[in-house]
């Protein structure tokens, strides 16, 4: 394997960040996941970690042997000083300024500083996050520009090279859906689907050709969006 780096991979239990790690895995020798408990009203997704681990590791070896520990933080503060439609349950809709009130200020800037801080202790230079700049909601802490500029911050706070990677930056939800099959075929796109949880609401009783979720949140929207356009394509 040419890139010798280890890679701590953000990992939430939803699609993109699934689609993630199976990237990372395709490229690391060592790859480790983190995942943050921070009183989201979707927390569903934090049982689906460990089911889609075991899943990777059961279908598929090889990358399961590269594979590592799992890391669960809790940051429920964030969760208590936040004031959001994804940490309390209420309607979801837009906010005066043009940003959903799903946003939760700051979650990409506390996440990625606080995996920065596991990597560093556990020798991983590369940390992989499923944010985009293309379905992004408007979210200011998924921008590009946003995540080079901590890049540059953790690097320079740890005095150590960190590296950021977003492997769907600039990639819409049908293109992830894309990447998905090209990155394991029919049994990784079918792994997503069952397994994985998006759904902001945290429903998991209705199964979609896509997924489980209420089909009416914005990321179930985008999901499904998605996967009608790459299907059809």
């Amino acid at each position: 394997m040419a890139d010798e780096r280890r890679a701590l991979v953000l990992f939430s239990g939803g699609q993109d960040s699934t689609v993630c790690l199976a990237w990372a895995l395709q490229r690391y020798p060592v790859v480790e996941t983190i995942g943050f408990d921070y009183g989201q009203r979707h927390e569903v997704e934090l049982a689906c970690r460990d089911k889609v681990r075991d899943e990777l590791r059961a279908q598929f070896p090889k990358w399961g042997k590269r594979l590592g520990e799992d890391h669960r933080l809790d940051l429920a503060l964030l969760g208590q000083i936040s004031d959001t439609a994804l940490t309390d349950e209420r309607e979801i809709q837009m906010r005066e300024g043009g940003l959903p009130n799903t946003f939760v200020p700051g979650r990409n800037l506390l996440f990625l500083t606080f995996a920065a801080t596991v990597a560093y202790r556990r020798g991983l230079n590369v940390l992989v996050g499923g944010m985009c700049e293309t379905d992004f909601s408007g979210y200011p802490d998924c921008r590009d520009n946003t995540l080079k500029a901590l890049q540059v911050a953790i690097s320079l706070g740890l005095d150590a090279p960190m590296t950021i990677e977003t492997p769907l930056m600039w990639f819409d939800k049908a293109q992830t859906w894309a990447l998905t099959e090209r990155l394991g075929g029919a049994a990784f796109v079918d792994l997503v689907a069952e397994h994985t949880h998006t759904c902001y609401v945290g429903d998991r009783s209705r199964r979609h050709e896509w997924g489980y979720g209420c089909g009416l949140c914005p990321a179930c929207d985008l999901r499904r969006s998605g996967y009608n356009a790459w299907v059809q394509s």
